[in-house]
């Protein structure tokens, strides 16, 4: 490894040593970028990687609100602008209890090279609060995103910093999110969140995004390794949310057999083929548990989570595709996948595979699509939701996801050319970040010491 890039590791896990997410994630990208940095000396004098991985700016913020008990709460509020080298910041707000500043640095220093690799103007930020949405009533989770949104409106706008939804953050989170930025500002500035209905200003396809995403660069990774296909393939999806629903939907339309699904309490098996109606069911309408599925199909298997590991990853498959969470696939996990024959990784999440469970699936020869190119249809649908609203103009759901293809499409091409540049053979981890990190770099550079 490069002695550059190991100084400015140790130097980071000293001024960062409470942040493990973030320290994984750094430690990730620059292991894997070595070779560009060993071919370019100038990067050190300019101190790219030290720019590179420390954020522009963090705010953090108090967000008081009451439940319909008439109590007060009081929640922190992030928003890490990590970087607006090739456009305004964007990424994601998160709600969930496990939100700290280490995630939320984790999830912005992915954000970037994701951006990146989507090859549209957009730079790289995510946000969020340690609230949890799960059993609060709408008039709660109303009061909870005005009071968010109060402070969040001062650092934020179309051409600054334009967040989406992530975890615990639908379509309802981002509809109060945006009423309450309209309140305050007095204007309608469509283009300052994306995800939002499509009664005022979001795009077709948003909610699909990032599970159709997935499915493309899976196809388009088979494709290039033995003119493999989707068809027939026998597939497991972690999690039940949004990505999850419609990484299913598109697999299944591509001739996968979907045959289990899953959520933080443990996961259903139904061998005869998941029935995604009844999943949207349960999940985007009556916000019931993945077991709930039971009293639709009765044949199907439940099994309990009932420690750090899912048991969705001891279900013999041909194709996993994590879309839960960070690190949900632990190395027991990966070795349980590749000894029932898994071939490829599709990564949903964001960084849903463990530093160790990644090197182990590499050195078995399985494919890996990681996270920060293969989820990266979701932001992509963002950028062109944001580009509508620019142009006061709707475009069809045909259209959207046609260049939702193409785009991805695009990104495992300048995945798979890094990996033949620097003869890294399958390492799609390493293209993808190597792709993205030549990109900024180069935008670094050329934007002077700032």
């Amino acid at each position: 490894m490069s002695r550059y890039v190991e100084e400015v590791l140790q130097k980071i896990e000293d001024k960062n040593k409470y942040e493990p997410e973030y320290l994984q994630a750094v430690e990730e990208v620059l292991k894997t970028i070595a070779p560009v940095v060993d071919k370019h000396p100038e990067y050190k004098e300019l101190a790219i990687l030290e720019r590179m991985t420390e954020p522009e700016r963090i705010i953090t913020f108090r967000v008081p609100w009451v439940d319909d008990e008439g109590k007060i709460h009081v929640n922190r509020g992030f928003r890490v602008q990590y970087s607006g080298l090739i456009g305004p910041y964007k990424g994601g707000l998160r709600f969930d209890k496990s939100v700290n500043q280490s995630i939320m640095k984790f999830l912005g220093f992915e954000q970037i090279f994701k951006n990146a690799l989507t090859g549209l103007p957009i730079g790289g930020a995510k946000g969020g609060s340690d609230f949890d949405p799960k059993h609060k009533s709408d008039m709660e989770i109303m009061r909870f995103c005005q009071s968010f949104m109060t402070e969040l409106q001062r650092h934020i706008g179309p051409d600054v910093d334009v967040p989406a939804g992530d975890i615990g953050v639908g379509a309802r989170e981002i509809g109060y999110l945006y009423g309450q930025y309209r309140r305050i500002k007095d204007r309608y500035d469509g283009g300052v969140l994306t995800g939002k209905g499509l009664e005022y200003g979001g795009s077709l396809v948003r909610t699909e995004a990032t599970g159709y995403g997935l499915v493309y660069f899976m196809r388009e990774m088979l494709k290039a390794n033995g003119n493999q296909s989707l068809e027939g393939k026998t597939v497991t999806i972690s999690g039940s949310g949004n990505v999850a629903i419609y990484a299913c939907e598109k697999a299944r339309m591509l001739g996968a057999k979907v045959v289990a699904m899953s959520d933080s309490n443990g996961c259903i098996y139904d061998e005869n083929g998941i029935d995604l109606d009844i999943i949207k069911q349960i999940k985007e309408v009556e916000r019931g548990r993945i077991k709930d599925y039971l009293n639709y199909h009765s044949a199907a298997k439940y099994i309990e989570r009932t420690g750090e590991d899912s048991p969705i990853w001891e279900i013999k498959t041909d194709i996993a595709l994590p879309c839960a969470t960070q690190n949900e696939v632990t190395l027991n996990s990966a070795k349980k996948l590749v000894a029932n024959g898994v071939i490829a990784i599709g990564e949903g999440a964001n960084m849903p595979c463990k530093l160790e469970a990644t090197e182990y699936f590499l050195e078995q020869g399985v494919l890996v699509a990681p996270a920060k190119a293969a989820n990266a249809g979701g932001v992509a649908t963002s950028a062109i939701e944001m580009s509508q609203n620019s142009m006061r103009y709707y475009l069809s759901f045909e259209q959207v996801d046609k260049m939702l293809d193409a785009i991805m499409v695009n990104i495992f091409k300048s995945t798979e050319d890094a990996c033949k540049t620097y003869n890294l053979g399958i390492n799609y981890v390493a293209g993808a970040n190597i792709a993205a990190f030549t990109k900024l770099a180069k935008a670094m550079i050329a934007q002077g010491i700032i």
